[in-house]
């Protein structure tokens, strides 16, 4: 409805790019997701699902919080990388390599292995993953 110059809009006015978004207006209960995962590049799947398993196992090895902080940044470093068409090698090495830093005082003993028994051999096994998947 027009008057003169005068826009009255009776709902949501969107202006711009909306490509993903999502609206939902005048519901009482809402339910939306979105599914934004994207193919992991061949021959990337490993080095993928080690840098994931590393990152769910750190926080059980007594490693600290701003370590764990930056582990997490690496190891999306790395699983943003794996998703690219080709991805660059270069970058996932060292960050596999950053990750293994994180585990080696703890598979040598260096330091206390945290509330999970067999922490070392956890640590270990981890960083052997971690060197084999690429």
């Amino acid at each position: 409805m027009s008057f003169g110059d005068t826009n009255v809009f009776n709902g949501p006015v969107i202006h711009g790019d909306v490509r993903g978004s999502q609206l939902a207006w005048g519901n009482n209960s809402v339910n939306q997701s979105q599914d934004q995962s994207k193919p992991i590049a061949p021959g990337f799947e490993a080095i993928a699902q080690a840098v994931v398993d590393t990152l769910r196992q750190l926080p059980t090895l007594g490693v600290s919080d701003e370590d764990l902080e930056d582990a997490s940044a690496v190891g999306e470093e790395v699983l943003n990388e794996v998703v690219q068409p080709e991805p660059d090698r270069g970058v996932i090495r060292r960050a596999a390599a950053a990750l293994k830093g994180y585990l080696a005082p703890i598979a040598t003993g260096a330091v206390a292995a945290g509330a999970v028994t067999g922490g070392e051999e956890t640590a270990r096994v981890l960083i052997e993953r971690l060197s084999t998947a690429l």
